[in-house]
């Protein structure tokens, strides 16, 4: 019975477990998909919280870089607020300055105006008492006439003269007493027009020379030359003296060599040239190779160089000035006058300085300040073609500006600064003005010891001629005259004609830039001793 009955217990057991087994599957199958399903849930509901998370961080970041862009644009307004109130500031203060200096201008040129004005009735005063003085001179002329006929009747009828002695007698009598009144007439109205004339022409040239003050000094010509050794005096002369020889030819200045040690002299009348020479010699010593051709090269070189630099002094004194429209010709002359020196001044910064002179005495004149400064910078001219050209060198500079198309004025101004011919423009006694401050200011020029002692007894001599003169001392370097007279040949009267004498044979037989002050000293001195 009992192996009758296993199998089926067996098979049910299968069974079974067959159904147990795929009840566990699916179960599980249904666990696995069911945590599935939760764990997709959880991961999505996180992804929900990410996002979210997400999106509040880029809120955030949003509102921050809001708030800094917000920022960034506050300061940079302000930046650009303070700049513009900066630049608003700047603007201001340079309005101001610039108000404050035209303030200034104006208050000047109202001084100017107020002293002119006072200077005009200085000279409308001058000239009244003039015509006043004239008329009473004149009503004493006539009484003097009624006088000398009176006196003629009382001579003729008392004295018993005869007509023409009795008018021998009453003319010397006349003559002293008119003699006496000239005097004090001239004395007492040559002093007052002479003040108010020397202060309106002092003023107008203080003002003129305060306006353009020249800090240049005066420059001196160098005509040497270093030399490092005396072996290179050997190599400048060369074998059988080739290389000086061709130096000279190549450019017509002369070379000194001594036994001066360290120095090379060159000579010539030609400033140009020599200069031309001078930067040759120099060029050649440094680079130390010496021979014709070579001289040959360097001479050629510097001499473009100098006339490339002569033009560009030209245009530079031209552009300084404001004096446009130049020839090229007279620009050139223009610039060799930058080596030309006359009692070691500069000739070409002298000419710049007239130039400015003459422009602001010709503004106050009420001129044409351009035509003045074109006339004050080219008067001198002639000075860089009188070397080569027969005649002194206003002639020659005249004659260069006629040719180069200057107008009458120019041409006129170079050719009478000097005084030399009638004068037909007033801008050539500007020129001559500005010509004799630039000259006489303390330390433009330099004269030589002979020139100076010379002049200065050619003064005293002039002055010695003069009856009654006792002694004449120049002082003030040529620039003033003492005169004493002798007391007791001469009155004040008589001394003020000396004095005015002597002034007019110093303008006829001297020639001197500014001028000279001549002062007559007549005193009286007595002296008693008590016992």
């Amino acid at each position: 019975m009992a192996l009758f009955f296993e199998p089926p217990l067996a098979s049910s057991l299968d069974e079974n477990f067959f159904v147990y087994s795929l009840a566990g599957v699916l179960a599980g199958a249904v666990l696995m998909m069911g945590y599935q399903r939760w764990k997709y849930t959880v991961y999505k509901i996180k992804l929900a919280e990410r996002a979210d998370e997400i999106l509040n961080e880029a809120n955030r970041q949003a509102e921050s870089m809001k708030s800094q862009i917000v920022l960034e644009a506050k300061e940079e307004a302000l930046e650009i607020k303070s700049k513009g109130e900066t630049e608003i500031a700047d603007a201001r203060r340079s309005q101001l300055a610039r108000e404050e200096k035209l303030d200034r201008r104006s208050e000047q040129l109202d001084v100017q105006e107020a002293d002119l004005r006072k200077h005009q009735r200085g000279l409308e005063n001058a000239q009244q008492r003039l015509d006043s003085g004239l008329k009473m001179l004149s009503s004493k002329r006539e009484e003097l006439n009624k006088l000398e006929e009176q006196q003629k009747r009382l001579l003729e009828a008392i004295s018993g003269l005869t007509r023409s002695e009795a008018k021998e007698e009453l003319l010397s009598a006349l003559k002293e007493e008119l003699e006496h009144e000239r005097g004090k007439v001239l004395l007492k109205q040559k002093k007052e027009i002479n003040e108010a004339a020397k202060e309106q022409s002092r003023q107008m040239l203080l003002t003129a020379m305060q306006r353009y003050s020249s800090a240049f000094t005066a420059d001196s010509t160098t005509s040497t030359v270093d030399v490092p050794t005396d072996d290179m005096k050997g190599r400048i002369i060369g074998r059988e003296g080739r290389n000086i020889r061709a130096f000279e030819k190549a450019t017509g200045i002369d070379v000194i060599i001594d036994d001066t040690p360290g120095v090379v002299i060159v000579s010539g009348f030609d400033p140009v040239r020599r200069e031309i020479a001078r930067r040759s010699l120099t060029s050649l010593i440094a680079d130390g190779r010496i021979h014709p051709s070579k001289i040959e090269e360097v001479v050629e070189e510097t001499r473009r160089e100098i006339n490339e630099l002569i033009m560009q002094k030209g245009r530079e004194a031209a552009d300084e000035v404001n004096v446009p429209g130049l020839h090229d010709r007279v620009i050139e002359l223009l610039g060799r006058l930058y080596f030309r020196t006359s009692y070691s001044q500069n000739v070409l910064r002298h000419s710049i300085e007239v130039a400015f002179l003459s422009g602001m005495i010709a503004e106050m004149l009420g001129m044409n300040g351009d035509v003045a400064r074109r006339c004050g910078l080219l008067h001198d001219i002639g000075k860089a073609a009188d070397h080569e050209l027969e005649g002194g060198h206003p002639k020659i500079g005249a004659d260069i500006l006629r040719r180069n198309g200057e107008s009458a004025e120019v041409v006129h101004a170079a050719f009478g600064h000097h005084d030399e011919i009638v004068i037909e423009h007033p801008y050539t006694v500007i020129v001559a003005t500005a010509d004799a401050c630039s000259a006489s200011r303390p330390g433009a020029r330099r004269e030589s010891l002979e020139r100076y002692i010379k002049r200065m007894e050619e003064l005293e001599a002039i002055a010695k001629r003069f009856d009654g003169v006792r002694e004449a001392y120049a002082i003030s370097a040529g620039r003033e005259l003492r005169v004493i007279v002798d007391s007791t040949s001469t009155n004040d009267e008589q001394a003020a004609v000396i004095c005015h004498e002597i002034a007019k044979a110093f303008e006829r037989e001297l020639m001197y830039p500014g001028e000279i002050k001549v002062t007559v000293l007549r005193e009286s001195s007595f002296t008693e001793i008590a016992k």
